[in-house]
């Protein structure tokens, strides 16, 4: 009998289970795939944001470096070994994960997990009859899939998801991407920037639109300087492969078609939680409309002793918003108190430049009826954005119009998924705009033009 049976590997999964033994239960995670880690360690957020870097290295050795007076002769990009590169990182994280599972006495089966009962789980190895075995609590972490459009499917070869954009056997001459959100823009800046056309596709007028609007007008003339095409308020409505290409076909707003011919077409229209085969019926356990495990404020599902987190459950689809729930429950089961503040989670774009985002947005004050200021300042009057050739962007500060309590704070620019962090902080002690305004801020770094845009707020900006 186990204390915490914990039901997939990714980030909140393995992160909830280190919490647990730390905690003093004993615990065991079940994972199908050989490799620990889930969608982020393995063919999410590690390996892309792997080759999102050594792109941006490619990028700047071919733009930047001339104007830092290093010139290169005869630059080439080796395209298998940046995807080498990428293993190795994935790799090496996966291997401190298996690391973390034994130093903390974690125990580690393989197979298929089947819920049976609100106490037993089945699993099913790749060979061999089932095994059973009995927990006191469950916590299900079994994340999400890549999602498609009605009528398109996902053939892994020319209609790819992620995980083949990012083990694809060539750079092609032309990506379409259908979606303009998060992943759409960090693999399509990928390729764009290794000398692949890049045509993008969305639904809604913007991209990146679940963010700040502001944030998404100034991405889209970065990328676009990449040479990114964007056809926005477009509805796709179909995708044709044959075995060198394919054709998506879309209507715009007035109901003009458009064909666009590519080598491969990147579905990036979002992903849907992972709950198959997993025996929800078995106990009873409900789901929303979107496949969505239904969980109460404890992160408890309908089935005492069972709970749920991460992409299986509402909220923003996050490595990091997981971990949290991980921990969260966790410490619930060991009687503590803690709290998880959604709003304070930040979301990050590791586009160059990128983009990262917390607490409300200038639309939600909005709708909302909120009285605010804001407080902007663009990196192109930092010093040290200068230097690097990053002048793109800008820190947007929102604070109460009455309190000067910080309400948001939207970014784009170099570095921001770091400077986020300060935000994050300030925001978590409920600071106000003038707070971090009177906080001594080094110099020359990225991360003054935060205390410039809080001093914005309240028409004090030093440098504009």
């Amino acid at each position: 009998m186990y204390d915490v049976a914990i039901i997939g590997s990714g980030p909140g999964g393995y992160v909830a289970a280190i919490r647990c033994a730390q905690l003093g239960f004993k615990t065991v995670i079940i994972e199908k795939y050989d490799t620990l880690g889930g969608t982020c360690l393995n063919v999410g957020c590690i390996p892309s944001k792997a080759v999102l870097d050594s792109s941006e290295h490619f990028h700047n050795a071919q733009h930047k470096f001339k104007n830092h007076g290093i010139r290169l002769e005869n630059l080439q990009l080796d395209f298998p070994q940046m995807l080498a590169h990428k293993a190795d990182v994935v790799q090496k994280t996966v291997a401190g994960v298996d690391y973390l599972m034994k130093k903390n006495k974690v125990e580690v089966l393989r197979g298929k997990a089947t819920l049976l009962t609100p106490r037993t789980v089945s699993i099913q190895g790749a060979e061999g009859p089932p095994s059973v075995i009995e927990s006191k609590h469950i916590v299900l972490a079994t994340g999400s899939k890549p999602s498609s459009l009605p009528g398109i499917t996902i053939d892994k070869k020319r209609i790819i998801s992620s995980t083949e954009a990012l083990t694809l056997p060539e750079i092609p001459r032309h990506l379409l991407v259908i979606g303009g959100g998060v992943i759409g823009m960090e693999l399509g800046s990928v390729y764009a920037r290794v000398g692949s056309t890049v045509s993008v596709l969305e639904y809604t007028d913007a991209i990146i639109p679940s963010m700040d609007l502001t944030m998404g007008k100034e991405l889209k003339k970065s990328l676009q300087k990449l040479g990114m095409d964007f056809y926005l308020s477009h509805k796709v409505t179909g995708a044709q492969s044959t075995e060198t290409g394919v054709t998506v076909t879309a209507e715009d707003t007035a109901g003009n078609t458009l064909n666009l011919e590519g080598d491969y077409c990147l579905m990036a229209v979002g992903r849907k939680p992972y709950t198959e085969g997993l025996g929800l019926e078995n106990v009873g356990i409900t789901t929303d409309k979107g496949g969505r495990i239904e969980v109460n404020e404890y992160l408890e599902t309908n089935v005492p002793g069972i709970y749920a987190i991460g992409d299986v459950v509402k909220g923003a689809m996050l490595a990091h918003k997981a971990s949290e729930e991980g921990v969260y429950v966790a410490e619930r089961l060991a009687g503590q108190k803690p709290h998880l503040d959604y709003l304070l989670i930040p979301g990050i774009v590791y586009t160059w430049p990128e983009v990262a985002t917390v607490g409300y947005t200038e639309e939600q004050l909005k709708a909302n009826g909120r009285a605010y200021r804001t407080g902007v300042f663009p990196f192109r009057a930092n010093a040290r954005a200068r230097m690097n050739d990053d002048l793109d962007g800008q820190i947007k500060v929102l604070a109460d119009a009455k309190t000067d309590e910080i309400l948001g704070i939207h970014m784009i620019g170099p570095r921001v998924s770091d400077i986020i962090g300060e935000a994050v902080a300030a925001m978590s002690y409920r600071a106000s705009a003038e707070d971090i305004a009177r906080m001594s801020h080094g110099h020359p770094t990225f991360y003054e033009t935060l205390k410039e845009a809080c001093l914005a707020v309240n028409n004090q900006a030093i440098h504009i």
